[in-house]
């Protein structure tokens, strides 16, 4: 029975896998009709040089009846040699199609995984399921239509040689001969449009119903997500911890500040110059309401001067990053404090 909860599109991933099981879209009546229409092509083309091969082999049995020269293994050979002469050319297209078709529909994959011993292909319960599937139904009712409309294409075929029959009584063998031939290309010809139109309709019928055998339930596809891309709430956990961490190295860098510029609550980043080791201050910490009072309060603590200027600290956190330079267009106005810091003795060597 169909799951109604699954009313989503397969995404790439499943049919990736799905492709790797051998599980693909394909149409067998597609690659049947290819190969009868290459079978049919084949035979009417070397129809006249098989022909003259069968009567000159017909030909050698009637000479051996008459002379008995011709050993039996020598017959035996040449009768073996006719056969594959005959049917091979058509054989060989057949197969050569059939292939070709199939891998056209399967963009040439090969796999052996549906050839594998699998104990569901021997349970009997599962196979008396298979039975009476809607599948099994359809391919009853698409064998019964086609053993209709080739039962009455060989009757009607039929039909028309019976009405004119009676002209082969005054016609050459030759022209007899050829003309019914002809007819059963026809014939041939009929059955394999009929089939090609059958095959067009079960080309959409098998993508369609490969379509609903492979859509995903939203569960499923939430799951999925999870195995590729992992847990959401797991990375969300992750990228938390990892900010925690790095909060927490920044914060251990807040004692090796020289000075912490601070908009009184909101704003505070901490800088560090050190003449002959830093081109420009450089920013050990920075942060926001909470964070920045975190700064400050570690800066009292280990008596780092705090100065306030609010848009001094607002221009540093924007344009600034962690553990780079300030901006050049900010040295005046650091430099300043700077100064200060360095005749109150409150620079760091």
């Amino acid at each position: 029975m169909p799951d109604d909860s699954k009313t989503e599109k397969a995404t790439p991933k499943k049919r990736r896998d799905e492709r790797k099981k051998g599980h693909v879209f394909l149409s067998k009546d597609a690659v049947s009709v290819a190969s009868l229409f290459g079978s049919i092509i084949v035979m009417r083309a070397t129809f006249a040089a098989s022909m003259s091969t069968v009567g000159a082999f017909m030909a050698a049995c009637i000479q051996r009846t008459q002379t008995g020269g011709i050993p039996n293994h020598a017959m035996l050979l040449r009768c073996v040699s006719l056969i594959a002469e005959v049917t091979g050319p058509f054989l060989v297209a057949a197969a050569l199609l059939s292939v070709i078709a199939t891998l056209a529909q399967t963009r040439l994959l090969v796999s052996f995984e549906l050839i594998k011993p699998k104990m569901e292909k021997i349970n009997p319960l599962k196979g008396f399921q298979n039975l009476f599937s809607m599948r099994s139904v359809v391919e009853a009712l698409k064998n019964l239509l086609k053993v209709s409309i080739l039962l009455y294409l060989i009757y009607a075929s039929l039909r028309d040689l019976m009405g004119i029959s009676e002209r082969y009584l005054y016609a050459d063998l030759n022209g007899a001969s050829d003309h019914l031939f002809g007819a059963i290309f026809a014939m041939l010809l009929r059955v394999a449009m009929a089939f090609l139109a059958l095959a067009g309709l079960d080309f959409f019928y098998q993508w369609w119903d490969y379509e609903k055998q492979m859509r995903m339930s939203k569960q499923e596809i939430k799951e999925e997500y999870k195995q590729t891309e992992g847990d959401p709430q797991i990375k969300g956990r992750i990228k938390e911890l990892q900010r925690r961490a790095a909060q927490q190295r920044m914060m251990q860098q807040v004692p090796k500040a020289d000075v912490i510029v601070r908009n009184p609550e909101h704003v505070a980043v901490a800088l560090r110059y050190k003449p002959y080791v830093d081109e420009a201050p450089l920013v050990l910490a920075k942060g926001l309401d909470a964070l920045a009072l975190r700064i400050v309060a570690i800066a009292e603590e280990h008596d780092i001067t705090v100065v306030e200027n609010v848009t001094l600290a607002r221009a540093l956190y924007a344009k600034s990053e962690l553990y780079h330079s300030i901006p050049p267009d900010l040295y005046e106005e650091v430099a300043e404090i700077m100064v200060y810091l360095y005749k109150l003795g409150r620079v760091k060597a």
